[in-house]
């Protein structure tokens, strides 16, 4: 008969603890357990798993690799452990409230858009929304303060869970005096020449390596200037920067009639990818994902 071995979460815990500091000593200081309790654990850990997950080598420690894989799987395990007792804790105590974190990229009357069909689906929770630089992101998912994350394009998940949830269409917001406003509409590879407005720097935005991409995919690349007004609408950005902005508002006229925002045809579609903890259900975010 196959048996499947659980492994004990608090023996993960301590697993973790020890593989990311490399070392059984400040392992146990930092968890208040003598170094022989903390070793004699792990070892109950080994003999669950039928492996070994560490080399020994005197005082030194390496993990092998079922270690590695251990520790891929136990830091979300773990999460998902601390966020069903908190959910629980809230559900005694009646709270019903569902946070959404998005990053500066998704305003948030996009953001609203893509969650009413849960607004509408459950009408007694309570819906927050917290707009979060990408790292703040990912470490509220991890900790589970953030139920579902929101940013745009699509970017390798870690220990997260991610799907594409939605497509917005790219526009190009251009000054009213600019040559290229009056043109009924534009193809990317008429911005080559023009210096485009992005809200962060290459490298640091999914959405700013999205539109660098598809510029190089038509044969140019960009210049750029970097906002310097923060957190305003994607749409301000050629009135500061007097530069082409890529954005997700409407066509026509915008801000008191100072830009205009034309179509890009062929259309350009950036995803948008929602993130979460993994090994955990919601029924809220079902409707999300699978709406």
């Amino acid at each position: 008969m196959f048996v499947i071995v659980l492994p004990d979460l608090r023996r993960l815990q301590h697993f973790v603890a020890v593989a990311e500091v490399e070392s059984f000593t400040k392992a146990a200081v930092h968890l208040h357990l003598s170094q022989q309790a903390l070793s004699s654990s792990v070892r109950q850990l080994e003999t669950e798993l039928a492996t070994p997950v560490f080399h020994r080598e005197g005082r030194r420690i390496s993990l092998t690799p079922a270690g590695r894989a251990l520790l891929r799987e136990a830091r979300p395990l773990l999460a998902a452990a601390r966020t069903v007792g908190e959910h629980v804790r809230a559900a005694a105590a009646g709270e019903r409230e569902w946070v959404v974190g998005h990053s500066p990229a998704l305003s948030g009357a996009e953001v609203y858009a893509l969650l009413e069909p849960a607004v509408d689906a459950f009408p007694e929770t309570s819906f927050t929304l917290r707009q979060m630089y990408p790292d703040q992101l990912t470490a509220g998912i991890a900790d589970g303060s953030v139920h579902l994350g929101l940013r745009r394009g699509v970017a390798p998940a870690g220990e997260l869970a991610a799907a594409v949830i939605d497509y917005h269409r790219i526009r190009a917001a251009i000054p009213t005096t600019h040559r290229l406003a009056t043109a009924a509409h534009l193809e990317i590879a008429d911005l080559s020449g023009e210096r485009l407005a992005l809200w962060a720097p290459p490298g640091s935005s999914y959405f700013s390596d999205f539109l660098m991409g598809a510029c190089r995919r038509a044969g140019f690349e960009p210049d750029y200037v970097v906002s310097r007004v923060q957190g305003a609408a994607m749409v301000a950005a050629p009135l500061t920067t007097g530069a082409i902005a890529l954005v997700t508002a409407e066509p026509g006229t915008a801000m008191g009639g100072r830009v205009t925002v034309l179509e890009l045809d062929p259309p350009l579609l950036v995803p948008v990818q929602a993130i979460w903890q993994r090994h955990t259900v919601s029924e809220v975010r079902d409707v999300l994902i699978n709406d």
